[in-house]
Protein backbone atom coordinates (compact mmCIF):
# COMPACT_ATOMS: atom_id res chain seq x y z
CA UNK A 1 0.00 0.00 0.00
CA UNK A 2 1.31 3.43 -0.92
CA UNK A 3 -0.35 5.35 1.94
CA UNK A 4 2.42 7.03 3.92
CA UNK A 5 0.58 7.45 7.25
CA UNK A 6 0.73 11.25 7.28
CA UNK A 7 -2.53 11.34 9.21
CA UNK A 8 -4.75 14.40 9.30
CA UNK A 9 -7.91 14.82 11.35
CA UNK A 10 -10.76 13.47 9.17
CA UNK A 11 -13.64 15.63 8.04
CA UNK A 12 -17.09 14.25 8.81
CA UNK A 13 -20.05 14.67 6.48
CA UNK A 14 -23.51 14.31 7.95
CA UNK A 15 -25.48 12.95 4.98
CA UNK A 16 -29.00 14.23 5.60
CA UNK A 17 -29.95 13.35 2.04
CA UNK A 18 -33.73 13.00 1.92
CA UNK A 19 -34.13 12.10 5.60
CA UNK A 20 -35.93 15.43 6.05
CA UNK A 21 -39.00 13.70 4.53
CA UNK A 22 -39.70 16.73 2.36
CA UNK A 23 -40.10 19.05 5.35
CA UNK A 24 -37.96 22.20 5.19
CA UNK A 25 -38.02 22.84 8.94
CA UNK A 26 -36.90 19.27 9.63
CA UNK A 27 -34.03 19.84 7.18
CA UNK A 28 -32.94 22.91 9.14
CA UNK A 29 -33.24 21.01 12.41
CA UNK A 30 -31.03 18.23 11.04
CA UNK A 31 -28.42 20.83 10.04
CA UNK A 32 -28.49 22.21 13.58
CA UNK A 33 -28.19 18.75 15.10
CA UNK A 34 -25.31 17.92 12.72
CA UNK A 35 -23.49 21.01 13.91
CA UNK A 36 -24.12 20.18 17.56
CA UNK A 37 -22.76 16.66 16.98
CA UNK A 38 -19.53 18.12 15.59
CA UNK A 39 -19.87 17.28 11.89
CA UNK A 40 -18.02 19.46 9.40
CA UNK A 41 -20.65 19.40 6.65
CA UNK A 42 -24.38 18.79 6.35
CA UNK A 43 -25.15 17.30 2.95
CA UNK A 44 -28.36 17.03 0.96
CA UNK A 45 -29.41 15.71 -2.46
CA UNK A 46 -30.74 17.51 -5.56
CA UNK A 47 -32.63 15.81 -8.37
CA UNK A 48 -34.53 16.97 -11.43
CA UNK A 49 -36.75 13.94 -11.53
CA UNK A 50 -38.19 14.35 -15.02
CA UNK A 51 -34.63 14.54 -16.33
CA UNK A 52 -33.24 11.74 -14.22
CA UNK A 53 -36.03 9.19 -14.61
CA UNK A 54 -37.53 7.59 -17.68
CA UNK A 55 -41.29 7.92 -18.11
CA UNK A 56 -41.59 4.28 -17.10
CA UNK A 57 -39.58 4.83 -13.90
CA UNK A 58 -41.40 8.05 -13.08
CA UNK A 59 -44.86 6.52 -13.40
CA UNK A 60 -44.09 3.16 -11.80
CA UNK A 61 -45.36 2.32 -8.30
CA UNK A 62 -42.82 2.79 -5.52
CA UNK A 63 -41.14 -0.59 -4.87
CA UNK A 64 -41.79 -0.25 -1.13
CA UNK A 65 -45.24 1.34 -0.55
CA UNK A 66 -44.55 1.71 3.18
CA UNK A 67 -41.78 4.21 2.43
CA UNK A 68 -43.55 6.01 -0.40
CA UNK A 69 -44.63 9.65 -0.28
CA UNK A 70 -46.63 9.44 -3.51
CA UNK A 71 -48.72 7.12 -5.66
CA UNK A 72 -45.85 6.69 -8.13
CA UNK A 73 -42.08 6.68 -7.77
CA UNK A 74 -41.94 10.04 -9.54
CA UNK A 75 -44.51 11.58 -7.20
CA UNK A 76 -42.59 10.16 -4.25
CA UNK A 77 -39.35 11.74 -5.45
CA UNK A 78 -41.03 15.10 -6.17
CA UNK A 79 -42.41 15.18 -2.63
CA UNK A 80 -38.89 14.89 -1.21
CA UNK A 81 -37.37 17.50 -3.51
CA UNK A 82 -36.40 21.03 -2.44
CA UNK A 83 -36.26 23.98 -4.84
CA UNK A 84 -33.07 25.86 -5.68
CA UNK A 85 -34.27 28.70 -3.45
CA UNK A 86 -34.72 26.31 -0.55
CA UNK A 87 -31.22 24.94 -1.06
CA UNK A 88 -29.89 28.50 -1.05
CA UNK A 89 -31.69 29.07 2.25
CA UNK A 90 -30.29 25.83 3.69
CA UNK A 91 -26.77 26.85 2.69
CA UNK A 92 -27.21 30.28 4.26
CA UNK A 93 -28.59 28.75 7.45
CA UNK A 94 -25.79 26.18 7.70
CA UNK A 95 -23.11 28.82 7.26
CA UNK A 96 -24.82 31.10 9.80
CA UNK A 97 -24.37 28.45 12.52
CA UNK A 98 -20.86 27.42 11.47
CA UNK A 99 -21.24 24.21 9.51
CA UNK A 100 -20.57 23.63 5.82
CA UNK A 101 -23.31 22.93 3.29
CA UNK A 102 -22.96 20.39 0.49
CA UNK A 103 -25.20 18.52 -1.91
CA UNK A 104 -25.11 15.44 -4.08
CA UNK A 105 -26.38 16.14 -7.60
CA UNK A 106 -28.05 13.52 -9.78
CA UNK A 107 -28.43 15.23 -13.16
CA UNK A 108 -27.15 18.08 -15.30
CA UNK A 109 -29.83 20.59 -14.32
CA UNK A 110 -29.31 19.95 -10.62
CA UNK A 111 -25.53 20.21 -11.07
CA UNK A 112 -25.95 23.56 -12.81
CA UNK A 113 -28.25 24.84 -10.09
CA UNK A 114 -26.02 23.80 -7.20
CA UNK A 115 -22.92 25.12 -8.98
CA UNK A 116 -24.53 28.56 -8.79
CA UNK A 117 -24.53 28.28 -4.98
CA UNK A 118 -20.73 27.84 -4.97
CA UNK A 119 -20.44 25.25 -2.18
CA UNK A 120 -16.99 24.03 -1.14
CA UNK A 121 -17.62 20.74 -2.91
CA UNK A 122 -20.29 18.93 -4.87
CA UNK A 123 -20.80 15.17 -4.49
CA UNK A 124 -21.52 12.73 -7.29
CA UNK A 125 -23.38 9.64 -6.02
CA UNK A 126 -22.35 6.18 -7.14
CA UNK A 127 -25.47 5.92 -9.27
CA UNK A 128 -24.47 8.89 -11.43
CA UNK A 129 -20.69 8.74 -11.78
CA UNK A 130 -21.15 7.60 -15.39
CA UNK A 131 -23.02 10.79 -16.39
CA UNK A 132 -20.18 12.45 -18.27
CA UNK A 133 -22.29 15.38 -19.39
CA UNK A 134 -22.76 16.22 -15.72
CA UNK A 135 -19.11 15.51 -14.92
CA UNK A 136 -18.03 17.79 -17.77
CA UNK A 137 -20.17 20.60 -16.42
CA UNK A 138 -18.59 20.28 -12.98
CA UNK A 139 -15.10 19.87 -14.38
CA UNK A 140 -15.31 22.86 -16.71
CA UNK A 141 -17.74 25.28 -15.06
CA UNK A 142 -17.40 24.74 -11.31
CA UNK A 143 -14.34 25.72 -9.29
CA UNK A 144 -14.91 23.75 -6.09
CA UNK A 145 -13.88 20.19 -5.35
CA UNK A 146 -15.72 17.23 -6.86
CA UNK A 147 -16.32 14.24 -4.59
CA UNK A 148 -17.25 10.96 -6.28
CA UNK A 149 -18.49 7.73 -4.72
CA UNK A 150 -17.38 4.46 -6.31
CA UNK A 151 -20.13 2.10 -5.20
CA UNK A 152 -21.54 -0.27 -7.87
CA UNK A 153 -18.67 0.88 -10.13
CA UNK A 154 -15.98 -1.25 -11.79
CA UNK A 155 -12.29 -0.41 -11.54
CA UNK A 156 -12.24 0.38 -15.25
CA UNK A 157 -15.13 2.80 -14.77
CA UNK A 158 -13.32 4.54 -11.89
CA UNK A 159 -10.23 4.85 -14.06
CA UNK A 160 -12.31 6.42 -16.83
CA UNK A 161 -13.66 9.05 -14.43
CA UNK A 162 -10.22 9.95 -13.10
CA UNK A 163 -8.76 10.10 -16.60
CA UNK A 164 -11.64 12.37 -17.63
CA UNK A 165 -10.58 14.93 -15.02
CA UNK A 166 -6.92 14.43 -15.86
CA UNK A 167 -7.60 15.62 -19.41
CA UNK A 168 -7.72 19.15 -18.01
CA UNK A 169 -5.18 18.52 -15.21
CA UNK A 170 -7.83 18.82 -12.51
CA UNK A 171 -7.92 15.38 -10.89
CA UNK A 172 -4.99 15.85 -8.52
CA UNK A 173 -6.24 19.16 -7.13
CA UNK A 174 -10.01 18.74 -7.20
CA UNK A 175 -11.07 15.09 -7.16
CA UNK A 176 -11.90 13.09 -4.02
CA UNK A 177 -12.73 9.40 -4.48
CA UNK A 178 -14.84 7.56 -1.91
CA UNK A 179 -14.66 3.87 -1.21
CA UNK A 180 -18.29 2.79 -0.98
CA UNK A 181 -20.60 -0.21 -1.14
CA UNK A 182 -24.09 0.66 -2.35
CA UNK A 183 -26.61 -0.96 -0.01
CA UNK A 184 -28.94 0.22 2.77
CA UNK A 185 -27.77 -1.05 5.19
CA UNK A 186 -24.59 -2.92 4.18
CA UNK A 187 -23.59 -6.04 6.16
CA UNK A 188 -20.02 -5.95 7.43
CA UNK A 189 -18.81 -8.64 5.05
CA UNK A 190 -19.80 -6.40 2.13
CA UNK A 191 -18.19 -3.17 3.42
CA UNK A 192 -14.85 -4.25 1.89
CA UNK A 193 -12.67 -1.70 3.64
CA UNK A 194 -9.51 -2.84 1.88
CA UNK A 195 -10.84 -1.12 -1.24
CA UNK A 196 -9.44 2.01 0.44
CA UNK A 197 -6.00 0.41 0.08
CA UNK A 198 -6.72 -0.29 -3.58
CA UNK A 199 -7.73 3.33 -4.20
CA UNK A 200 -4.49 4.47 -2.58
CA UNK A 201 -2.44 2.07 -4.66
CA UNK A 202 -4.04 3.35 -7.85
CA UNK A 203 -4.74 7.01 -7.13
CA UNK A 204 -2.81 8.39 -4.15
CA UNK A 205 -0.77 10.67 -6.44
CA UNK A 206 -3.49 11.21 -9.04
CA UNK A 207 -6.40 12.58 -7.00
CA UNK A 208 -6.61 15.05 -4.16
CA UNK A 209 -7.80 12.66 -1.43
CA UNK A 210 -9.52 9.36 -0.64
CA UNK A 211 -12.68 9.16 1.46
CA UNK A 212 -15.14 6.59 2.77
CA UNK A 213 -18.92 6.64 2.44
CA UNK A 214 -20.49 4.06 4.72
CA UNK A 215 -23.97 2.60 4.89
CA UNK A 216 -23.25 0.05 7.61
CA UNK A 217 -24.39 -0.18 11.22
CA UNK A 218 -22.40 1.16 14.15
CA UNK A 219 -19.15 3.13 14.07
CA UNK A 220 -16.30 0.62 14.38
CA UNK A 221 -15.93 0.42 10.60
CA UNK A 222 -15.44 4.18 10.33
CA UNK A 223 -12.51 4.07 12.75
CA UNK A 224 -10.86 1.42 10.61
CA UNK A 225 -11.58 3.38 7.44
CA UNK A 226 -9.85 6.40 8.91
CA UNK A 227 -6.78 4.43 9.97
CA UNK A 228 -6.59 3.02 6.44
CA UNK A 229 -6.35 6.59 5.17
CA UNK A 230 -9.87 7.90 4.54
CA UNK A 231 -9.67 11.69 4.82
CA UNK A 232 -13.44 12.11 4.62
CA UNK A 233 -15.98 10.03 6.54
CA UNK A 234 -19.56 10.28 5.28
CA UNK A 235 -22.51 8.77 7.15
CA UNK A 236 -26.26 9.12 6.72
CA UNK A 237 -27.90 11.04 9.57
CA UNK A 238 -31.44 11.18 10.91
CA UNK A 239 -33.22 12.26 14.05
CA UNK A 240 -35.18 9.00 14.25
CA UNK A 241 -34.27 5.74 12.50
CA UNK A 242 -37.92 4.64 12.63
CA UNK A 243 -39.08 7.54 10.44
CA UNK A 244 -40.60 6.79 7.05
CA UNK A 245 -38.03 6.46 4.28
CA UNK A 246 -35.47 4.06 2.86
CA UNK A 247 -32.29 5.63 4.26
CA UNK A 248 -33.21 5.97 7.95
CA UNK A 249 -32.30 2.36 8.79
CA UNK A 250 -28.72 2.91 7.57
CA UNK A 251 -28.39 6.27 9.34
CA UNK A 252 -26.89 7.41 12.62
CA UNK A 253 -29.04 9.22 15.15
CA UNK A 254 -27.74 12.05 17.34
CA UNK A 255 -25.92 9.86 19.91
CA UNK A 256 -24.31 7.87 17.10
CA UNK A 257 -23.05 10.92 15.20
CA UNK A 258 -21.76 12.44 18.44
CA UNK A 259 -19.81 9.28 19.22
CA UNK A 260 -18.53 9.02 15.65
CA UNK A 261 -17.05 12.52 15.77
CA UNK A 262 -15.71 12.02 19.30
CA UNK A 263 -14.07 8.70 18.52
CA UNK A 264 -12.57 9.87 15.21
CA UNK A 265 -10.97 12.80 17.04
CA UNK A 266 -9.63 10.42 19.70
CA UNK A 267 -8.15 8.10 17.07
CA UNK A 268 -6.67 11.05 15.17
CA UNK A 269 -5.00 12.30 18.35
CA UNK A 270 -3.68 8.80 19.07
CA UNK A 271 -2.10 8.15 15.66
CA UNK A 272 1.39 9.47 16.42
CA UNK A 273 4.84 8.13 17.16
CA UNK A 274 6.42 8.70 20.56
CA UNK A 275 8.25 12.03 20.70
CA UNK A 276 10.88 10.39 22.91
CA UNK A 277 11.64 6.81 23.87
CA UNK A 278 10.25 7.20 27.40
CA UNK A 279 7.37 9.66 27.65
CA UNK A 280 6.92 11.81 30.75
CA UNK A 281 3.75 9.89 31.62
CA UNK A 282 5.82 6.68 31.53
CA UNK A 283 8.77 7.99 33.53
CA UNK A 284 6.93 7.90 36.85
CA UNK A 285 5.77 4.36 36.16
CA UNK A 286 9.25 3.34 35.03
CA UNK A 287 10.78 4.53 38.29
CA UNK A 288 8.07 2.80 40.31
CA UNK A 289 7.44 -0.40 38.39
CA UNK A 290 10.32 -1.25 36.09
CA UNK A 291 11.89 -4.57 37.09
CA UNK A 292 15.28 -3.90 38.68
CA UNK A 293 16.19 -7.49 39.48
CA UNK A 294 17.63 -8.26 36.10
CA UNK A 295 21.01 -9.55 35.14
CA UNK A 296 23.19 -7.55 32.80
CA UNK A 297 23.36 -8.85 29.24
Amino acid sequence: MAFSFNYQAPRVISEIGCNHMGQFEIAKELIKLSKECGADYAKFQKRTNTELLTDEQYNAPHPNPYNSYGNTYGAHREYLEFTWEQHADLKAYAESIGIGYATSVWDVTSARQITALKPDFIKIPSACNNNFEMLALLRDHYTGDVHISTGMTTLDEVETVVAFFEKTNQAQNRLVLYSCTSGYPVPFNNVCLLEINRLYDLYEHRVQQIGFSGHHLGMAVDMAAYTLGARWIERHFTKDRTWKGTDHAASLEVPGLQKLVRDLKAVAESLTFKEQEILEIEQVQREKLKNRKVASV
